[in-house]
């Protein structure tokens, strides 16, 4: 058994750096594709949005599995779940590309809204909450509830990449239990050597594919003695040659699930440390 094991990570990492070598490009239409799969996820996400939608996913859920959706959270999970907009003109399957959308949820328990949101608009902090996978951050510019931020992203699975990137991030509020925020992003370039993040970048849309887009709507509601935190994610990557996909897809679709629940963890724990460090 574990000789299998061992035989099917090397295929695996063989495959995989197999497809590092392959360059892609954002092709006119893989974009066009894309945008129409956003606007249509944005549609739901703007309906939902208001004192009559349904504020969390989990509250859309059927009655009984919705019930231990709340159990498992106050017990402290982090839920997170594969979603896919279905739709008239828009397809999660995309020319030369992939779409990877995925929701989560977790909940910080004896947290207010006002505790929560400061540390999740400090961009700055960016790099010190979301490590490893954020290695430098700042915000650009600020104009009321909008932001504009610069994130360093990195990850390692079959090889080491590196992207900057920049975002824009609008913040608004249903009511006073319940805020919002979508974040767009506005530029992903891959690092040419990521050995050196400062070094030359490739042109938007060239390199090896990994990143081309990357939103996330981020909403937070205070109830049950804590807030509950959920993002949303939509991402945009190349798409996998059919000769490996068999193999490599399973693989890569679930680095973003991943991701996510790391990213929610890690703001739970920001959160519940800087309160502790505030009641000492």
């Amino acid at each position: 058994m574990r000789f299998g094991v061992r035989n099917f990570a090397l295929i695996c990492s063989v495959l995989g750096l197999s497809l590092t070598s392959v360059a892609a490009e954002l092709k006119r239409e893989t974009i066009a594709a894309f945008d129409r799969y956003v606007a249509a996820t944005e549609a739901r996400i703007n309906s939902e949005e208001c004192p009559t939608g349904t504020f969390l996913y989990v509250d859309g859920q059927p009655s009984d599995a919705m019930n231990g959706s709340y159990v498992k959270l106050r017990s402290g999970e982090v839920l997170v779940e594969k979603r896919e907009t279905k739709n008239p003109g828009a397809s999660s399957d995309v020319p030369g590309g992939m779409i990877h959308h995925w929701v989560g949820i977790v909940f910080i328990p004896r947290a207010t809204l006002a505790q929560v949101l400061p540390i999740v608009r400090d961009y700055d902090r960016r790099a010190e909450l979301y490590k490893p996978e954020v290695i430098a951050s700042h915000m650009i510019s600020r104009q009321g509830d909008d932001y504009r931020f610069f994130l360093r992203l990195y990850e390692k699975r079959f090889t080491t990449v590196v992207f900057n990137s920049e975002y824009v991030s609008h913040w608004g509020k249903v009511d006073s239990e319940k805020a919002y925020s979508h974040c767009i992003s506005k530029k992903i370039a891959e690092v040419k050597d990521p050995d050196r993040p400062d070094g030359e970048e490739w042109p938007v849309g060239h390199g090896r594919g990994y990143l081309w887009r990357l939103n996330t709507y981020w909403r937070f509601e205070e109830k049950d003695g804590g807030v509950y935190m959920q993002c949303e994610a939509v991402a945009l990557t190349r798409d996998i040659p059919i000769v490996l996909r068999w193999l490599l897809k399973p693989l890569v679709t679930r680095i973003p699930s991943e991701s996510l629940n790391r990213a929610l963890s890690q703001t739970r724990t920001a959160v519940l440390e800087e309160r502790k460090a505030a009641n000492e």
